[in-house]
């Protein structure tokens, strides 16, 4: 297959899922190399049902927009996931330089560099690994956060972010289990005189999301409970909370909840299993992450250091690539 000039422009590659796609974005915006492109993959059976393990035909089997980025060779590629690692394999047999993100299951030497969390637990030469996962929270993206829900700076204070996720097999935590913590919240923030500013995401039940809505039903404040509701205002969140709680089930929510600069808690952490499991412990012995609703407790004049590893993995990706 011929190829064009080498794009300069990094190209970001992913299934599309939401927290694929935004790692791999937040590790290219990182390098700061004057942009990006996007590319999601239609990957295609049987080469998906094998990624990143590669069969015979595999250039064909992520859909024809890989199949037309991949004939002008770009110089960078990275990739979250399962089959953006596949994709990031045919690539780098090409000349592409590749980023792969997660572990990919099997040996990293198939690409340049492989960053992972370190509860994975990988390790090689070519592994970077960081606490949590990658992400663009950073205080200019909060600042951006203020400005875009400036209204929010209204509302009484102390405001109490609340991001609300969903049971997951690694987090299996219950209905019955959260109403009561709902409830607890916010009559500790009805007392206080505070407000809250709270949103779930597509795992959450809809029995979750109503016994939210009632729990909070008198407080002041925003709940964003689906698209019905207007944009997101996820970032605004962030920027205006002076504290935030948690439920267990995501290291992408924790982990953009700790590169704030106010206290976080999570709920029902004692739920979370295995790899989630020891990604919390690793937060609350660094002193990032508190337990239950402790961080309504939590001295707001002591200062918190944010968990920022999204940078220094794009400084060490630099540095390893020569970019």
């Amino acid at each position: 297959m011929p190829h064009a000039k080498r794009s300069m422009l990094p190209w970001t590659i992913t299934d599309g899922r939401a927290g694929n796609v935004r790692q791999a974005v937040a590790l290219a915006s990182a390098l700061q190399l004057g942009g990006q492109h996007r590319l999601r993959l239609q990957p295609k059976a049987p080469w998906r049902w094998f990624a990143p393990r590669l069969l015979p035909g595999a250039m064909q089997g992520f859909g024809d927009d890989f199949l037309r980025m991949a004939g002008a060779s770009p110089g960078l590629a990275i990739g979250c996931g399962r089959q953006a690692a596949g994709a990031l394999r045919l690539l780098r047999r090409q000349g592409t330089r590749t980023v792969q993100i997660l572990d990919p299951r099997i040996n990293p030497r198939h690409w340049d560099l492989v960053v992972a969390p370190a509860h994975d637990r990988l390790h090689g030469g070519n592994v970077l690994t960081l606490l949590g996962s990658l992400n663009p929270v950073s205080d200019e993206w909060l600042a951006c956060g203020r400005a875009a829900f400036s209204s929010f700076e209204q509302l009484p204070g102390p405001r109490t972010a609340v991001l609300v996720g969903g049971p997951t097999d690694h987090a299996p935590w219950q209905l019955e289990e959260i109403v009561p913590l709902f409830r607890q919240l916010a009559a500790q923030v009805r007392g206080e005189g505070g407000s809250i500013l709270a949103t779930t995401s597509r795992r959450t039940p809809r029995a979750v999301t109503q016994a939210l809505l009632q729990a909070f039903d008198d407080v002041p404040g925003v709940i964003w409970s689906d698209g019905g509701d207007g944009s997101n205002p996820y970032a605004g969140l962030l920027g205006w909370a002076h504290r935030i709680v948690c439920t267990p089930d995501s290291v992408n929510l924790l982990s953009e909840a700790c590169a704030t600069r106010v206290p976080v808690s999570v709920m029902l952490g004692h739920r979370a299993q295995a790899r989630l499991r020891h990604f919390q412990s690793a937060l609350i012995e660094r002193g990032r992450l508190l337990e239950a609703l402790a961080a309504l407790d939590a001295d707001p004049s002591q200062p918190v250091e944010p968990l920022r590893e999204t940078p220094r993995i794009a400084a060490e990706v630099k540095a390893r690539l020569g970019l």
